[in-house]
């Protein structure tokens, strides 16, 4: 395991976590396709945020599955809390993007189906199909 620091953008948050980046999780819910989320999940006691408690804002949305944590000044979401058995209970889903040093578009990807709740389903290797509503 490394330890990595994180932050976002403007440097109001900072946090630490240990983790070994190989791979990115990618959801489809509305949420992390729309701000591009690439996550690593540990459990809690592997992170540790450092500086700007005060300068997060929440935001649970959906399924409730977590809280994901924004810089109030850059809007960058750092990180998220939440429990999920299919992940082991309480978990924290680091934003890839904010640690130092990780060249995201590298690492390989696993697929979560948000969009459809389907946490029961597990991670797979490709992309979730896209359902749509028979016409």
């Amino acid at each position: 395991m490394t330890m990595h620091h994180g932050s976002c953008h403007c440097g109001a948050v900072t946090f630490e976590v240990l983790v070994e980046v190989d791979k990115v999780s990618r959801c489809n819910c509305s949420i992390c396709t729309k701000t591009m989320w690439s996550g690593a999940i540990v459990k809690p006691d592997a992170f540790r945020l450092l500086a700007g408690e005060a300068e997060l804002s929440p935001y649970v949305w959906g399924y409730k599955t977590s809280t994901r944590y924004f810089c109030k000044h850059c809007g960058v979401q750092c990180f998220a809390r939440g429990f999920l058995e299919e992940v082991g209970g309480d978990y924290v889903s680091i934003n890839v993007n904010a640690l130092e040093g990780v060249e995201v578009h590298t690492l390989p990807q696993i697929h979560w189906d948000g969009r459809h709740d389907g946490w029961d389903s597990g991670p797979r290797a490709t992309p979730w199909p896209i359902k749509t509503a028979a016409a």
